[in-house]
Order: structure tokens, then sequence, then C-alpha cells
């Protein structure tokens, strides 16, 4: 193995994009083949970056979710194909907007509670919610939640999910494909079968058994004060401007966690996950979290047709979206193989699992608003990775 290509392109990120810290993380069947970490965790350039510094996970939160759906599934506590009402019954009869989304706006539309809809003749099921397919937005100011934070400004995750059922959905369950609060519903879900707080259930059954210790739902004050500045992107000055010590995180309520981007931890600790992912679900320590046949649903992607398309507008050219991944479809764009999985988040943190070589790669930065890590950077650093294993 040799990386110093892969060495020589994250050191060139500052001057060619201005990113100010970045942490990379390479395993290979239960060994760190590569770290590197550049740069520093503050904008006064005093602290340099160390495995120490605390990151907002955002969608990289999804992975882990999904993690633990999995559990369930393999547990016989729930089906791909079962109703979400079945476990939450506010979402036994759904609504759909009679008008076609794509001409209402697209990709940006929301729809309001009193859209014109008519009842849904598809129920959501578990995997529309993991596949992104249940017909659901990302609206987290939609009316049926600012009506429940004004009645209730401390309201829960099964609470907040419920007002979510309140709104239309933009199409038949399963027919489509919409980047939404799906895993936040599953969250609710995994709340509902386990009779966990979600975070209480990741830290039983994921991080416990795994050993880890810097990965949560709720940082506290001690986390905070190594939590790595984070930058926003301006693209009409191509800065970095730093968002003064603020701390942008995904909660509707104080006691809201999010399915879909509620973890904060540091790099270590979400590759100590993709690590046990990448190797059939044991852990470094000996500890399994998943069976190895559970592991590899998440290289079987989901989407077909029109739902395909939406999905792979702009970007993914080489990928599908699977149980709640992207998942990789073509061996020749890219260096990773078919079936690799994994996803990304708004901060630009990149998840990578390849379970056939026993591979996983986990990158993180802290810049908001910085679409060229998504488009140019991260299968930048995937095939680097790749080329970096194979080299002597």
């Amino acid at each position: 193995m040799n990386f110093h290509l892969l060495t020589q392109y994250l050191d060139s990120l500052y001057e060619e994009y201005g990113i100010p810290a970045l942490d990379v993380i390479v395993t290979k069947e239960h060994e760190t083949v590569y770290r590197h970490m550049t740069g520093f965790a503050d904008m006064e350039k005093t602290r340099p970056v160390s495995e120490r510094d605390f990151y907002l996970m955002f969608s990289c939160t999804k992975l882990v979710t999904m993690t633990a759906m999995m559990q369930l599934i393999e547990a016989g506590k729930v089906s791909l194909y079962d109703p979400v009402s079945r476990f939450l019954p506010e979402w036994e009869y759904m609504t759909v907007i009679n008008a076609d989304w794509m001409t209402k706006g697209g990709d940006q539309f929301c729809p309001k509670l009193n859209e014109p809809s008519h009842f849904a003749k598809n129920r959501v099921r578990i995997i529309d919610c993991m596949s992104m397919t249940a017909g659901l937005t990302y609206d987290l100011n939609s009316e049926a939640i600012r009506e429940l934070i004004s009645r209730k400004p401390n309201a829960s995750t099964r609470e907040v999910v419920a007002a979510i059922a309140r709104m239309p959905l933009l199409f038949e369950p399963g027919t489509r494909y919409r980047y939404s609060l799906g895993h936040d519903v599953i969250a609710a879900v995994i709340e509902a079968i386990s009779g966990e707080r979600f975070s209480d259930y990741l830290d039983r059954h994921i991080f416990a058994p795994l050993g880890i210790t810097d990965l949560t739902c709720h940082m506290t004050d001690e986390q905070k004060s190594r939590l790595s500045a984070i930058y926003r992107y301006e693209s009409n000055t191509k800065a970095m401007a730093c968002l003064d010590g603020s701390e942008p995180v995904f909660s509707i309520t104080p006691n809201y966690e999010s399915g879909g981007a509620a973890l904060a931890g540091t790099a270590d600790a979400y590759a100590a996950v993709t690590e046990a992912l990448a190797n059939g679900g044991v852990g470094r320590n000996g500890t399994r979290i998943l069976k190895e046949d559970s592991v590899m649903l998440f290289t079987r992607s989901v989407l077909t047709g029109e739902a395909l398309k939406d999905f792979r507008k702009g970007r993914f050219y080489e990928y599908s979206y699977g149980l709640g991944v992207r998942v990789k479809t073509d061996s020749i764009l890219g260096q990773s193989p078919v079936g690799e999985f994994g996803w990304d988040g708004a901060a630009g943190g990149y998840a990578v699992v390849d379970p056939f070589n026993r591979v996983s790669i986990f990158y993180v930065e802290h810049i908001l608003n910085f679409f060229e890590g998504y488009s140019v950077i991260h299968p930048r650093v995937r095939d680097l990775v790749y080329k970096g294993l194979s080299r002597d």
C-alpha cells in the first residue's frame, strides 16, 4: 500500500479551496492503514487538528440510523414491507397532492396543509422511508411542525414525526425519489419498537458494544469544547466564513432526535461504525452489531425507473439509492466496487463502506454549502484510497 498521492491531494485542498481542517481514516480488515489530519480546528489557527476534535455529522447520521433499523429487521421485530402505521398509527391515512410536484417547483417544492390532495392508494412502508420514496419532503418549517412547536416547544421525536404525517405527500409512496425526512420517521419507528429513546437505543445497541464514547445525539459541555470550528462556503467570494462558534444543530426541539442528522462526534468514533460494517458487522473489538447477511442488504439498490432518474439528477451518476444509503451500481466509473455503500453530510462528512474488500473510508471537514466537496473531493478521495491500496 502506498498513499502518497492521497496525502498530496489532501494537503493541496487548503491552497485550492481554502479548506481549513480535515481528517481522513481508512481501514482494511480491522487495521487503520491510513490516517491523515491537516489544518486547524479553531479559526485562530492555534489548535492543530487532532483525534479529539468533534464534528457535526449531519446526514452521515443516516448510516447509523439504518444500522439500528437493520438490527430490528434481522431480529424479526419489523419487516421492510411493514406499513409505518403498524408502529405509528398517525401514518394510517395519508394524502397525496393532486398536482404534479415537478411542475410545482420540483425538488424545491414543499406542500402546504391545505394543498388540494386525495387519499394515497399505497401505504407508506418502512422500505419507502428508508429509500426516500415515501413522498415526504425535508420541510423542517412545515405548518404542522410549527403548530406543534407553538403548543409544545419541547415536543419529542414521536410527536414531531406524528406532525409530519399531517402533511400531504408529494407522490404515491414507492413511485418516485425525493430526499426527505424518511430517516427521521425511522428513528420514531425504532423508538416505538424498542421502547427506548432513539439516542438510548444507539448507545445501548451500537456505540457501547463497539466501545464508542464520542458519538452522541447530545454533546456534553466537555464535548462541545472540542467542537471543530464550522464554516460556510460563500460561493460568490469563494471564501470560507467561520460561523463564529455558533452551533447549527439539526434540532427542531430540545427533545427531538433526528434520525437523519442528530449525531456529533469524533472521526475515530464514526469510523468505528463504518469499520464494523465493512467487516461483516463485527467491530475491531470482536463485537458483532449486525449479521453479515444484514450488512449485505445495504449493497443492493432499491430505485428503478423515474425514481432512479430523480436520484441521479446532477450527481451520483455511478450510484443508486438503497436501504437508506447510496449504493454503487456502475463498475466503470470510480475505483470502488459495485455494492460499495455509504452517505455524506451537510458539513462535508463522507462515509464509504466496502464489505467485499473489508475497506472503510471516513473523510470529515466542517464546511456548509461547499458543493465541490461532494462533486469533486469525495470521489477523488475515494479513488485515491483504492489506488493507494493497490500500490506497493
